[in-house]
Protein backbone atom coordinates (compact mmCIF):
# COMPACT_ATOMS: atom_id res chain seq x y z
CA UNK A 1 0.00 0.00 0.00
CA UNK A 2 1.08 3.06 -0.70
CA UNK A 3 0.67 5.82 2.03
CA UNK A 4 3.16 8.60 0.99
CA UNK A 5 3.33 10.28 -2.00
CA UNK A 6 6.38 12.52 -2.68
CA UNK A 7 5.68 15.56 -5.52
CA UNK A 8 8.88 15.44 -7.83
CA UNK A 9 10.07 16.59 -11.38
CA UNK A 10 13.43 17.96 -12.73
CA UNK A 11 11.24 21.09 -14.15
CA UNK A 12 11.11 22.21 -10.55
CA UNK A 13 14.72 23.63 -11.02
CA UNK A 14 13.70 25.90 -13.81
CA UNK A 15 12.08 28.39 -10.97
CA UNK A 16 15.35 30.21 -11.54
CA UNK A 17 15.69 33.99 -10.37
CA UNK A 18 19.66 34.04 -12.06
CA UNK A 19 23.29 34.10 -11.00
CA UNK A 20 23.12 35.51 -7.65
CA UNK A 21 20.34 35.24 -6.07
CA UNK A 22 19.74 33.37 -2.98
CA UNK A 23 16.67 30.89 -4.24
CA UNK A 24 18.94 28.88 -5.91
CA UNK A 25 17.48 26.07 -7.64
CA UNK A 26 20.29 23.49 -6.84
CA UNK A 27 18.99 23.28 -3.12
CA UNK A 28 15.91 21.42 -4.92
CA UNK A 29 18.32 19.18 -6.62
CA UNK A 30 20.42 18.33 -3.99
CA UNK A 31 17.59 17.78 -1.75
CA UNK A 32 16.12 15.02 -4.61
CA UNK A 33 19.43 13.92 -5.04
CA UNK A 34 20.02 13.01 -0.70
CA UNK A 35 16.25 11.66 -0.78
CA UNK A 36 17.56 8.99 -3.61
CA UNK A 37 20.70 8.05 -2.10
CA UNK A 38 19.31 7.68 1.16
CA UNK A 39 17.16 5.24 -0.27
CA UNK A 40 13.45 7.41 0.22
CA UNK A 41 12.28 8.00 -3.47
CA UNK A 42 12.76 3.76 -3.85
CA UNK A 43 11.17 2.56 0.28
CA UNK A 44 8.16 0.98 0.14
CA UNK A 45 4.89 2.15 0.53
CA UNK A 46 6.22 5.81 -0.85
CA UNK A 47 4.87 7.00 -4.18
CA UNK A 48 7.20 9.53 -6.37
CA UNK A 49 5.24 11.47 -9.24
CA UNK A 50 5.31 13.97 -10.92
CA UNK A 51 3.22 17.62 -10.42
CA UNK A 52 -0.54 17.95 -11.69
CA UNK A 53 -1.30 20.70 -14.45
CA UNK A 54 -2.27 23.70 -13.87
CA UNK A 55 -5.10 25.78 -15.29
CA UNK A 56 -5.64 29.86 -15.37
CA UNK A 57 -8.41 29.07 -13.51
CA UNK A 58 -6.71 26.94 -10.78
CA UNK A 59 -4.46 30.22 -9.85
CA UNK A 60 -7.64 32.34 -10.66
CA UNK A 61 -9.21 30.41 -7.68
CA UNK A 62 -6.65 33.16 -5.21
CA UNK A 63 -4.96 35.21 -7.57
CA UNK A 64 -6.20 38.62 -9.43
CA UNK A 65 -6.36 38.12 -13.45
CA UNK A 66 -3.87 41.27 -13.21
CA UNK A 67 -1.42 39.19 -11.59
CA UNK A 68 -1.75 36.11 -14.03
CA UNK A 69 -1.84 38.37 -16.64
CA UNK A 70 1.26 40.38 -15.81
CA UNK A 71 3.19 37.14 -14.68
CA UNK A 72 2.41 35.87 -18.31
CA UNK A 73 3.81 38.94 -20.27
CA UNK A 74 7.20 38.97 -18.28
CA UNK A 75 7.18 35.20 -18.44
CA UNK A 76 7.34 35.54 -22.29
CA UNK A 77 10.01 38.80 -22.32
CA UNK A 78 11.36 39.69 -18.78
CA UNK A 79 12.82 42.70 -20.06
CA UNK A 80 9.27 44.02 -21.07
CA UNK A 81 8.25 47.01 -19.06
CA UNK A 82 8.84 47.90 -15.67
CA UNK A 83 7.90 46.03 -12.36
CA UNK A 84 4.68 45.84 -11.95
CA UNK A 85 2.53 43.31 -9.13
CA UNK A 86 5.50 42.69 -7.53
CA UNK A 87 7.08 40.95 -10.55
CA UNK A 88 10.35 42.22 -12.20
CA UNK A 89 12.24 44.07 -9.29
CA UNK A 90 15.58 42.74 -7.34
CA UNK A 91 13.91 40.77 -5.09
CA UNK A 92 11.60 38.88 -7.38
CA UNK A 93 13.14 39.49 -11.01
CA UNK A 94 11.28 37.88 -13.94
CA UNK A 95 12.71 35.83 -16.11
CA UNK A 96 11.61 33.36 -19.07
CA UNK A 97 9.70 30.78 -18.30
CA UNK A 98 8.35 32.16 -14.80
CA UNK A 99 4.78 31.19 -15.86
CA UNK A 100 5.49 27.61 -16.75
CA UNK A 101 8.09 27.38 -13.74
CA UNK A 102 5.74 28.49 -11.38
CA UNK A 103 2.83 26.83 -12.26
CA UNK A 104 4.46 23.57 -11.89
CA UNK A 105 5.16 24.54 -8.27
CA UNK A 106 1.21 24.92 -7.96
CA UNK A 107 0.99 21.55 -9.66
CA UNK A 108 3.02 20.30 -6.97
CA UNK A 109 1.23 21.22 -4.10
CA UNK A 110 -2.59 20.36 -6.05
CA UNK A 111 -1.54 16.72 -6.93
CA UNK A 112 0.23 16.80 -2.72
CA UNK A 113 -3.12 17.99 -1.51
CA UNK A 114 -5.00 16.05 -3.91
CA UNK A 115 -3.50 13.02 -3.26
CA UNK A 116 -4.49 12.95 1.08
CA UNK A 117 -8.22 14.84 0.49
CA UNK A 118 -9.01 11.74 -2.12
CA UNK A 119 -7.58 9.05 0.48
CA UNK A 120 -5.17 8.07 -1.85
CA UNK A 121 -2.28 8.48 0.37
CA UNK A 122 -1.98 9.48 3.79
CA UNK A 123 0.82 11.92 3.78
CA UNK A 124 2.33 13.86 0.84
CA UNK A 125 4.90 15.96 0.41
CA UNK A 126 6.13 18.70 -2.57
CA UNK A 127 9.27 20.46 -1.30
CA UNK A 128 9.85 22.62 -4.07
CA UNK A 129 6.10 24.44 -2.95
CA UNK A 130 5.37 26.54 0.28
CA UNK A 131 5.46 29.78 -1.34
CA UNK A 132 3.84 31.68 1.30
CA UNK A 133 4.38 35.36 0.31
CA UNK A 134 2.45 35.73 -2.75
CA UNK A 135 -0.45 37.55 -2.31
CA UNK A 136 -3.61 37.81 -3.92
CA UNK A 137 -2.70 40.52 -6.37
CA UNK A 138 1.16 40.38 -6.49
CA UNK A 139 4.01 38.23 -5.63
CA UNK A 140 6.74 38.99 -3.34
CA UNK A 141 9.66 37.63 -1.58
CA UNK A 142 10.69 35.09 -4.31
CA UNK A 143 7.14 33.94 -4.74
CA UNK A 144 5.53 34.51 -7.94
CA UNK A 145 2.24 32.61 -7.03
CA UNK A 146 1.01 31.36 -3.84
CA UNK A 147 0.94 27.14 -4.49
CA UNK A 148 -0.57 26.33 -0.92
CA UNK A 149 -3.37 29.15 -1.08
CA UNK A 150 -4.53 28.05 -4.29
CA UNK A 151 -3.84 23.55 -2.65
CA UNK A 152 -6.09 24.71 0.44
CA UNK A 153 -8.36 26.86 -1.90
CA UNK A 154 -8.99 23.97 -4.02
CA UNK A 155 -9.92 21.42 -0.36
CA UNK A 156 -12.36 24.30 0.37
CA UNK A 157 -14.16 24.16 -3.08
CA UNK A 158 -14.29 19.95 -2.74
CA UNK A 159 -15.95 20.83 0.81
CA UNK A 160 -13.44 20.72 3.46
CA UNK A 161 -14.88 22.46 6.32
CA UNK A 162 -11.55 22.95 8.46
CA UNK A 163 -8.10 23.01 6.48
CA UNK A 164 -5.17 24.10 9.15
CA UNK A 165 -2.27 25.88 7.44
CA UNK A 166 1.57 25.41 9.79
CA UNK A 167 4.03 27.76 9.06
CA UNK A 168 7.45 27.03 10.21
CA UNK A 169 9.25 29.33 7.93
CA UNK A 170 11.64 32.25 9.61
CA UNK A 171 9.55 34.67 8.14
CA UNK A 172 5.98 35.33 8.61
CA UNK A 173 3.27 33.55 6.05
CA UNK A 174 1.80 36.97 5.45
CA UNK A 175 0.48 35.67 1.89
CA UNK A 176 -1.35 32.64 3.14
CA UNK A 177 -3.13 34.31 6.10
CA UNK A 178 -4.27 37.29 4.27
CA UNK A 179 -6.09 35.80 1.43
CA UNK A 180 -7.57 33.29 3.94
CA UNK A 181 -8.06 36.74 6.44
CA UNK A 182 -11.66 36.34 6.38
CA UNK A 183 -12.38 32.48 6.09
CA UNK A 184 -13.48 31.09 9.29
CA UNK A 185 -12.77 27.40 7.73
CA UNK A 186 -8.70 28.00 7.27
CA UNK A 187 -6.63 28.44 10.80
CA UNK A 188 -3.15 30.13 9.52
CA UNK A 189 -0.41 29.59 12.33
CA UNK A 190 3.04 31.14 11.98
CA UNK A 191 6.24 30.79 14.16
CA UNK A 192 8.46 33.36 13.09
CA UNK A 193 11.15 35.74 13.76
CA UNK A 194 9.19 38.87 15.05
CA UNK A 195 8.10 41.24 11.88
CA UNK A 196 9.86 44.08 13.95
CA UNK A 197 13.16 42.45 12.99
CA UNK A 198 12.42 40.79 10.17
CA UNK A 199 10.86 40.71 6.53
CA UNK A 200 8.05 40.81 5.79
CA UNK A 201 7.47 42.94 8.57
CA UNK A 202 4.09 41.13 9.87
CA UNK A 203 2.72 38.77 11.81
CA UNK A 204 2.37 39.77 15.53
CA UNK A 205 0.41 38.29 18.71
CA UNK A 206 -2.84 40.69 17.74
CA UNK A 207 -3.42 39.93 14.11
CA UNK A 208 -5.63 37.33 14.55
CA UNK A 209 -8.13 37.04 11.67
CA UNK A 210 -10.79 39.58 9.49
CA UNK A 211 -14.41 40.06 11.21
CA UNK A 212 -15.59 37.07 9.79
CA UNK A 213 -12.95 34.75 11.21
CA UNK A 214 -11.89 36.43 14.56
CA UNK A 215 -8.71 34.35 15.94
CA UNK A 216 -7.99 32.38 12.79
CA UNK A 217 -4.87 33.81 12.69
CA UNK A 218 -2.02 32.86 15.29
CA UNK A 219 0.98 34.01 15.10
CA UNK A 220 4.04 33.63 17.14
CA UNK A 221 6.58 36.44 16.90
CA UNK A 222 9.62 35.07 18.50
CA UNK A 223 12.87 37.31 19.16
CA UNK A 224 16.21 37.27 17.27
CA UNK A 225 18.68 34.62 17.79
CA UNK A 226 16.03 32.12 19.77
CA UNK A 227 17.33 28.88 19.62
CA UNK A 228 15.81 25.26 19.64
CA UNK A 229 15.19 25.55 22.99
CA UNK A 230 13.07 28.71 22.74
CA UNK A 231 11.58 27.58 19.40
CA UNK A 232 10.54 24.43 20.37
CA UNK A 233 9.19 25.59 23.45
CA UNK A 234 6.71 28.01 21.97
CA UNK A 235 6.08 25.36 19.13
CA UNK A 236 4.36 22.98 22.36
CA UNK A 237 2.93 26.11 24.04
CA UNK A 238 0.80 27.35 21.24
CA UNK A 239 0.53 24.61 18.41
CA UNK A 240 -0.88 21.70 19.99
CA UNK A 241 -3.67 23.19 22.03
CA UNK A 242 -4.79 25.74 18.94
CA UNK A 243 -4.79 22.44 16.45
CA UNK A 244 -7.00 20.37 19.37
CA UNK A 245 -9.57 23.61 19.57
CA UNK A 246 -9.41 23.98 15.74
CA UNK A 247 -10.17 20.14 15.05
CA UNK A 248 -8.96 20.55 11.50
CA UNK A 249 -9.64 17.85 9.10
CA UNK A 250 -6.36 18.13 7.38
CA UNK A 251 -3.34 20.03 8.27
CA UNK A 252 -0.81 21.21 5.59
CA UNK A 253 1.98 22.52 6.74
CA UNK A 254 5.20 24.98 5.16
CA UNK A 255 8.90 23.91 6.53
CA UNK A 256 10.95 26.63 5.26
CA UNK A 257 14.65 25.77 6.78
CA UNK A 258 15.82 29.68 6.62
CA UNK A 259 14.76 29.73 10.92
CA UNK A 260 18.73 27.40 10.63
CA UNK A 261 21.51 29.53 12.08
CA UNK A 262 23.44 28.97 9.06
CA UNK A 263 21.04 30.37 7.14
CA UNK A 264 22.47 34.20 5.04
CA UNK A 265 18.67 36.17 5.51
CA UNK A 266 17.51 35.86 9.13
CA UNK A 267 18.68 35.38 12.57
CA UNK A 268 16.87 32.51 14.34
CA UNK A 269 19.39 29.85 15.87
CA UNK A 270 17.95 26.71 15.34
CA UNK A 271 19.97 23.39 14.19
CA UNK A 272 18.42 20.62 12.14
CA UNK A 273 18.35 18.28 15.30
CA UNK A 274 15.22 21.39 16.19
CA UNK A 275 13.60 21.42 13.21
CA UNK A 276 13.55 17.72 13.03
CA UNK A 277 12.14 17.04 16.04
CA UNK A 278 8.96 20.08 14.97
CA UNK A 279 8.83 17.94 11.87
CA UNK A 280 7.77 15.13 13.86
CA UNK A 281 5.28 16.54 16.27
CA UNK A 282 3.42 17.55 13.11
CA UNK A 283 3.53 14.05 12.06
CA UNK A 284 2.05 13.16 15.46
CA UNK A 285 -0.60 15.85 15.25
CA UNK A 286 -1.65 14.78 12.54
CA UNK A 287 -2.23 11.81 13.07
CA UNK A 288 -4.25 12.82 16.35
CA UNK A 289 -6.63 14.68 14.79
CA UNK A 290 -6.65 14.38 11.23
CA UNK A 291 -6.73 10.20 10.85
CA UNK A 292 -2.84 10.93 9.40
CA UNK A 293 -4.15 13.75 6.96
CA UNK A 294 -1.05 15.92 5.90
CA UNK A 295 0.07 17.51 3.68
CA UNK A 296 3.76 19.03 4.23
CA UNK A 297 5.54 21.90 1.73
CA UNK A 298 9.05 23.48 1.76
CA UNK A 299 9.89 27.24 1.63
CA UNK A 300 12.68 29.60 2.42
CA UNK A 301 15.82 27.77 3.17
CA UNK A 302 19.36 29.64 1.51
CA UNK A 303 21.45 28.03 2.70
CA UNK A 304 21.91 25.38 -0.34
CA UNK A 305 24.27 22.56 0.75
CA UNK A 306 24.01 22.44 4.57
CA UNK A 307 20.62 23.06 5.56
CA UNK A 308 18.04 22.64 3.44
CA UNK A 309 18.87 18.96 2.01
CA UNK A 310 19.31 17.55 4.93
CA UNK A 311 16.11 19.50 6.38
CA UNK A 312 13.82 18.61 3.68
CA UNK A 313 15.09 14.77 3.30
CA UNK A 314 14.17 14.74 7.20
CA UNK A 315 10.83 16.32 6.27
CA UNK A 316 10.60 13.31 3.47
CA UNK A 317 11.69 10.76 6.18
CA UNK A 318 9.10 11.93 8.24
CA UNK A 319 6.42 11.92 6.05
CA UNK A 320 7.43 8.41 4.76
CA UNK A 321 7.33 7.10 8.30
CA UNK A 322 11.36 6.29 7.87
CA UNK A 323 12.93 8.84 10.07
CA UNK A 324 16.88 9.02 9.86
CA UNK A 325 18.65 9.06 13.14
CA UNK A 326 20.95 12.13 13.28
CA UNK A 327 24.14 10.64 13.68
CA UNK A 328 23.46 8.88 10.15
CA UNK A 329 26.56 9.79 8.08
CA UNK A 330 25.26 11.70 4.26
CA UNK A 331 25.94 9.17 1.48
CA UNK A 332 29.09 8.99 -0.14
CA UNK A 333 27.52 9.54 -3.87
CA UNK A 334 25.99 12.28 -2.48
CA UNK A 335 28.91 14.48 -1.32
CA UNK A 336 30.77 13.58 -4.28
CA UNK A 337 28.06 15.52 -5.67
CA UNK A 338 27.64 18.46 -3.90
CA UNK A 339 31.63 18.33 -3.96
CA UNK A 340 31.59 17.89 -8.23
CA UNK A 341 28.86 20.67 -8.44
CA UNK A 342 29.80 23.30 -6.23
CA UNK A 343 33.50 22.33 -4.80
CA UNK A 344 32.48 22.83 -1.41
CA UNK A 345 33.24 20.26 1.22
CA UNK A 346 29.02 18.32 2.28
CA UNK A 347 27.82 18.01 5.58
CA UNK A 348 29.07 14.62 7.39
CA UNK A 349 26.08 13.93 9.49
CA UNK A 350 21.74 14.78 9.11
CA UNK A 351 22.33 16.17 12.08
CA UNK A 352 24.42 19.04 13.89
CA UNK A 353 24.29 18.30 17.65
CA UNK A 354 26.25 15.16 17.83
CA UNK A 355 23.00 13.26 19.61
CA UNK A 356 23.07 16.15 22.15
CA UNK A 357 19.49 16.37 23.81
CA UNK A 358 17.37 19.81 23.76
CA UNK A 359 15.89 20.78 26.76
CA UNK A 360 13.21 23.38 26.19
CA UNK A 361 10.78 23.06 29.26
CA UNK A 362 7.61 22.32 30.16
CA UNK A 363 5.14 25.24 29.70
CA UNK A 364 2.73 23.94 32.12
CA UNK A 365 5.60 24.13 34.65
CA UNK A 366 5.20 28.28 34.30
CA UNK A 367 6.71 30.59 32.29
CA UNK A 368 8.96 33.61 32.98
CA UNK A 369 7.52 37.26 32.07
CA UNK A 370 11.17 38.36 31.75
CA UNK A 371 12.51 35.91 29.51
CA UNK A 372 12.25 37.04 25.80
CA UNK A 373 10.45 33.95 24.70
CA UNK A 374 7.90 33.33 27.27
CA UNK A 375 6.66 36.94 26.59
CA UNK A 376 5.84 36.60 22.76
CA UNK A 377 4.49 33.07 23.49
CA UNK A 378 2.54 34.46 26.24
CA UNK A 379 1.25 37.25 23.95
CA UNK A 380 0.25 35.19 21.55
CA UNK A 381 -1.73 32.48 24.35
CA UNK A 382 -3.63 36.00 25.60
CA UNK A 383 -4.32 37.28 21.97
CA UNK A 384 -6.07 34.19 20.87
CA UNK A 385 -6.78 31.29 23.48
CA UNK A 386 -9.93 32.75 25.22
CA UNK A 387 -11.63 33.14 22.12
CA UNK A 388 -11.31 28.72 22.11
CA UNK A 389 -12.38 28.95 25.31
CA UNK A 390 -8.52 28.24 26.56
CA UNK A 391 -7.13 29.90 29.74
CA UNK A 392 -3.80 31.73 28.52
CA UNK A 393 -2.13 31.13 31.69
CA UNK A 394 -2.91 27.63 31.94
CA UNK A 395 -4.37 25.54 29.06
Amino acid sequence: MIHTKVVWDQGFTAYDFGPGHPMHPLRLDLTASLCKELGLFGAEGVSVSPPDPVTDEHLSSVHTRALIDTVQRFSADPYGGRARNGIGDEETPAFAGMHEASSLQVGGTLAAVRSVWTGATQHAVNFAGGLHHAMADRSGGFCVYNDIAVGIQWLLDQGAKRVLYLDLDVHHGDGVESIFWNDPRVMTMSLHETGAALYPGSGFPGDTGGRKAPDTAVNVALPSHTGDAGWLRAFQAVVPAMVAAFEPEIIVSQHGCDSHYADPLATLSLSIDGMKQAYEWVDALAHEHTGGKWVALGGGGYEVVQVVPRAWTHTVAIAAHQPIDLQTPTPPEWQRHVRETLSVEPPALMGDLGGVTIDFGDWAQGYNPEDGVDSAVMATRKAVFPGWGLDPFFD
